[in-house]
């Protein structure tokens, strides 16, 4: 039976064109794999398959996913991430989206902090815009430091974010950074990576996130997410979305918001 899997060029560009025809023709591909993505078992003979590439520094490591999660693509990442990738694969650790590949920020006490994100539509200028807000679970360190302090808002403004004071404005397009949408779904908020060497994840979905018919038709038009990030406890999670830029407003008003406005990766449709 013919394997229902995807390599795409980019992915065929960097692994050749042999390996990717044995993929193709089962030599090499799994009878079966945990998804990349939501880490539920997948069937390349009977599921829509993607091969996801995760490129280090030094090495490099194939994935599988469902199509349906996230689309054959090449992931570039540290070399620490990479090993947490294989630990993922190959299941020798409880499977994160840390494991896929994820830059995960850390947390005051050591660990890790996981970025919450809540998807709604901001009016501004009369306009509903798409938008992404980003909160951490707990506080975040600057790496390499101990706390107690949060870091997570100047770590964002030395990436080029800027902190909000009027929520009616505009946020400015970051350059270098992407947010990835695939078949209608939320998949990853995208940064530089390293030394030229493409974009990396700064987010990504452990599944991939489903938005409102509202929020695909806004980024449809626009082209472009804006995303904001306030500090642990600032926000919270919100029933709607006038509640939701109420707390945009209050963590505005305290100094307590950035901004960016990013552009759109991948196909809004569902």
């Amino acid at each position: 039976m013919p394997r229902m899997l995807d390599v795409s060029d980019e992915v065929r560009a960097e692994i050749g064109d042999e390996e990717a025809d044995r993929l193709l023709v089962g030599d090499d591909a799994p009878r079966s794999y945990d998804c990349t993505s939501c880490r539920t078992p997948g069937d390349p003979e009977n599921d829509r398959t993607s091969t996801v590439l995760f490129v280090g520094e030094e090495t490099a490591v194939l994935a599988f996913a469902h199509a349906t999660c996230i689309p054959s693509q090449v992931v570039s990442v540290s070399e620490e991430q990479l090993q947490g990738a294989v630990r993922s694969i190959t299941g020798d650790s409880p499977a994160s989206a840390q494991d896929a590949g994820v830059a995960a920020p850390q947390n005051v006490p050591g660990g890790q902090a996981v970025l919450g994100i809540t998807s709604g539509l901001v009016l501004i200028g009369g306009e509903l815009h798409p938008a992404l807000v980003v909160e951490p679970t707990a506080p975040i360190a600057r790496p390499g430091s101990d706390g107690p302090g949060d870091d997570f808002l100047p770590l964002l403004i030395e990436q080029g974010f800027i902190p909000v004071t009027d929520t009616a404005e505009l946020p400015t397009l970051l350059g270098g950074w992407s947010v990835l949408l695939a078949a209608g779904q939320l998949h990853a908020v995208l940064q530089p990576g390293a030394e030229g060497c493409g974009q990396v994840a700064w987010w990504q979905a452990h599944q991939a996130l489903s938005v409102t018919d509202g929020w695909r038709a806004a980024v449809q038009k626009t082209q472009r997410v804006l995303v904001y990030a306030a500090p642990v406890g600032s926000i919270g999670q919100q029933p709607r979305e006038d509640l939701l830029r109420d707390a945009l407003d209050k963590a505005a008003a305290a100094g307590k918001l950035v901004a960016a406005a990013m552009p759109l990766a991948g196909t809004p449709g569902a």
